[in-house]
């Protein structure tokens, strides 16, 4: 027995040194603090797999096999040896390392050891050590009050996203901040959006920082609390609530001090449950579709533990908007908009013009304010229109719009809609599969199927279409080039869309490129792009770039000089 304990002990030891020998070798460690402030060192943490013969010391634990060394995998040391034997000499061995390297940016203010070992009970996975160089500690904290006091309360100016990866955990760490101040915290979350509007690419990233941050302490400190986690076959946790289990404080925001752009209108009386309130509500507003079960989620395991806030956002949605604005009632319509589940309610009550344009002058005007894109709605009219484009949702999103296209003059309305609501990478909450598509969608189409002045409107949408997760638009082509015909003003908008088509789109336009003045239009459309875009586009209308050699060689005249045109815009 010994030998095999010497064996382990020497194998794991070695792991360590190893580990920390790598990183010392390092010759970037300067260049990588000296980005931010707000990062005292590289490492905080490392995770001790034993598996004997092939142990690995590691600052990532990714846990892929972890299920499969449950149950396959069975020790020979006993919980207590490794609690009692092992780990205190293992944590020797890092600790002497960390003397040596504390003061280097290799290792950050805290570092934690953690080990995970079959034993003869099963698989122990623990920690080991938790260590923090109180002085580093201390220069952080200092570092982010002057941090937050320059570059967010007394700034105009936009952050840098780097900064904001370190300074919203930063603030959720009870190394650093043992007592959670949730509105203050919440308040450099928002200030952090506010600096950074109008930047789109970036606020989105800010605010994926933020997200992270918050879920991370809603995942790891809050819920834990509260509730029995287990991790799901699919990786997801599934909530148990402990018995007796309940708020510490039932004090919470009061009614109509809702989360305004999330987090603002918050209070002394401010709780840790409103955090994971703030968390539900970044998760819903901001992140992709298939990420918001988790903030759904977050609002149920609230409402579990009495929050009646939460119970109200479920309902009324999260608050961040006026009362005026989310819930509209006239003789023609009612509209009613909940940002929790990205739901308009629709009921047209006349149906008339007057109708549809309150109702659209309502959507309209919530997108404007931040209301999610990839919103759906629940409507209810005795008009079933529908646009005459196959392979669409025949959904009440899909229906709303179709009806509105009825009215002429409610088309500009629908144009100013759609320039809104488009948005790359989101999708109408109704859709999926083959027929999801981007927000805007069916206003778009709609107009660009009845009138030539809404072609710049289709050129756009083309422009911000997700290609790789989105098909529809296909169906949309073949429509326009059935009804509108390949006509000179059709040409730019017909180019564009194409670029934005999949490889599955035919069109059988040729004919219509016999005419030379049309065939023309069409190269110069080709010439302004890419090769690879300009073969992306003839694709569809010729196939595959031989085919499109062989009719220009069998071509004479002006129209053969505008296929070898193509052929050359293509790069063959």
């Amino acid at each position: 027995m010994s030998t095999l304990y010497d064996q382990a002990m020497e194998e794991m030891i070695t792991t360590i040194h190893e580990w920390f020998d790598e990183q010392e070798k390092r010759d970037d460690l300067e260049s990588v603090v000296k980005r931010t402030t707000l990062q005292m060192g590289i490492f905080n943490d490392i995770v001790l797999d034993y598996k004997p013969g092939r142990t690995m010391v590691d600052s990532l634990d990714l846990g892929l096999d972890d299920d499969d060394v449950k149950s396959k995998q069975a020790g020979v040391f006993t919980e207590e040896q490794v609690r009692n034997e092992i780990g205190p000499k293992l944590v020797e061995v890092v600790q002497g390392r960390l003397d040596k390297l504390a003061d280097t940016p290799l290792i950050d203010y805290r570092f934690t050891l953690r080990g995970k070992f079959p034993t003869t009970e099963g698989m122990l996975q623990l920690t080991l050590l938790e260590w923090i160089n109180e002085e580093k500690r201390k220069l952080l904290l200092e570092r982010i009050h002057t941090y937050v006091d320059k570059n967010l309360e007394n700034s105009t100016y936009p952050t840098k996203p780097l900064d904001s990866f370190f300074l919203t955990s930063h603030l959720l760490d009870p190394k650093l901040f043992p007592e959670l101040d949730v509105a203050w915290t919440t308040r450099q979350y928002d200030r952090i959006q506010e600096l950074n509007q109008g930047r789109p690419e970036a606020l989105a990233e800010h605010r994926g920082e933020i997200t992270r941050a918050v879920t991370a302490w809603a995942e790891n400190q809050f819920l834990p609390q509260y509730y029995n986690v287990q991790s799901s076959p699919y990786r997801t946790n599934e909530y148990s609530l402990k018995p007796g289990a309940t708020l510490e404080s039932n004090v919470e925001t009061q009614a109509g001090q809702h989360l305004d752009e999330p987090g603002k209108a918050q209070t002394s009386e401010t709780q840790p449950i409103d955090l994971l309130l703030y968390a539900a509500v970044m998760i819903l507003r901001f992140e992709p579709s298939y990420s918001k079960p988790k903030g759904v989620t977050f609002l149920e395991l609230a409402k579990q533990l009495g929050s009646k806030r939460s119970a109200r956002m479920m309902t009324e949605g999260s608050g961040t908007y006026a009362k005026d604005d989310i819930d509209v009632k006239t003789e023609e319509v009612e509209c009613k908009a909940n940002d929790v589940f990205a739901l308009m309610t629709i009921h047209i009550r006349k149906e008339e013009p007057g109708a549809y344009q309150q109702a659209l002058t309502f959507i309209t005007h919530l997108l404007k304010q931040g209301f999610p894109k990839g919103y759906k709605i629940k409507l209810k009219s005795s008009v079933k229109q529908y646009l005459p484009i196959k392979g669409l949702a025949r959904s009440d999103t899909h229906r709303f719009f179709a009806n509105a296209l009825e009215y002429p003059e409610l088309h500009p309305l629908l144009e100013e809609y759609a320039y809104e609501a488009i948005q790359e990478f989101e999708f109408y909450e109704d859709t999926e599969g083959e027929k999801s598509c981007m927000p805007g969608s069916y206003a778009t189409f709609g107009l660009g199927l009845v009138d030539e002045q809404y072609y710049s409107l289709v050129e756009y949408y083309m422009g911000e279409v997700d290609d790789e997760h989105q098909l529809i638009q296909d169906k949309f082509i073949a429509a326009f080039v059935e009804q509108q015909g390949v006509t000179a003003q059709a040409i730019p908008a017909l180019v564009a869309s194409l670029r934005g088509s999949t490889d599955s789109l035919k069109l059988k336009i040729q004919p219509e490129l016999e005419n030379e003045e049309i065939l023309e239009l069409l190269v110069r459309q080709i010439q302004e792009l890419e090769y690879y875009e300009a073969e992306r586009v003839l694709y569809p209308i010729f196939g595959k770039v031989e085919k499109l050699t062989t009719l220009a060689r069998k071509a004479e005249g002006r129209r053969k000089e505008l296929l070898l045109e193509l052929l050359q815009a293509t790069g063959k």
